[in-house]
């Protein structure tokens, strides 16, 4: 295993966790789709996983899937601890902090067991179908995984982080266009995911 190659890939997939629960605080419109805005960033998460899983197999996948969900609960953490410090007479920022960044913890709880279910289930999926096929047909194992994985996750996510705060109707189209976004995106990046896991398995 190449540590440095290894580091950085580790690395860039806990930043892109903790900047997509930032992220989702806010609400957006994307060709005709409502999404949380973290929701832009957090599918590269999954092309990292589908690497991990391809190339160092479900040992070293799990431990870094359970990193990740170390960092989220560190950020989580350290932003509400921020929150509750007592706030400086001439500071008059308060509410804005707590408008916007007061709601990672829900929205964090949401991503840990979203996470947990989305990523654990995406390896699972990607290895099982792997044992089927051998190292052929890479995008199958990539886009149904991730299919698999994003609609766990997803679902979770949403169910958590958002229910009470819009309606049934509201909350089910978030979570469609989630799954849709994400496997999309999978889809999209499927060519580089190939290059970077050739890449990868003639170094490792």
């Amino acid at each position: 295993m190449n540590s440095f190659r290894f580091t950085i890939l580790v690395t860039l997939f806990c930043v892109i966790l903790i900047i997509s629960n930032i992220a989702s605080t806010k609400m957006t419109q994307f060709a005709g789709l409502t999404l949380d805005a973290g929701t832009i960033l957090f599918p590269l998460s999954y092309i990292f996983g589908d690497i991990f899983a391809e190339v160092y197999g479900w040992k070293v996948s799990r431990k870094v899937i359970l990193l990740g969900f170390a960092c989220i609960v560190l950020n989580a953490a350290i932003l509400y601890i921020v929150q509750v410090l007592p706030v400086a007479s001439f500071w008059e920022n308060q509410g804005s902090y707590e408008s916007i960044l007061g709601l990672v913890p829900r929205i964090t709880l949401g991503s840990i067991f979203g996470y947990l279910a989305g990523t654990f289930s995406n390896a699972w999926t990607l290895l099982t179908i792997r044992k089927i096929t051998g190292h052929k047909w890479l995008w199958m194992r990539t886009i149904g995984s991730t299919l698999v994985g994003q609609t766990f996750d997803s679902t979770v996510f949403c169910l958590i982080a958002f229910l009470g705060t819009m309606g049934h109707a509201e909350l089910f189209a978030l979570a469609l266009s989630n799954i849709v976004f994400k496997v999309a995106i999978e889809a999209f990046f499927t060519p580089v995911t190939y290059r970077i896991v050739g890449y990868m398995r003639k170094t490792v």
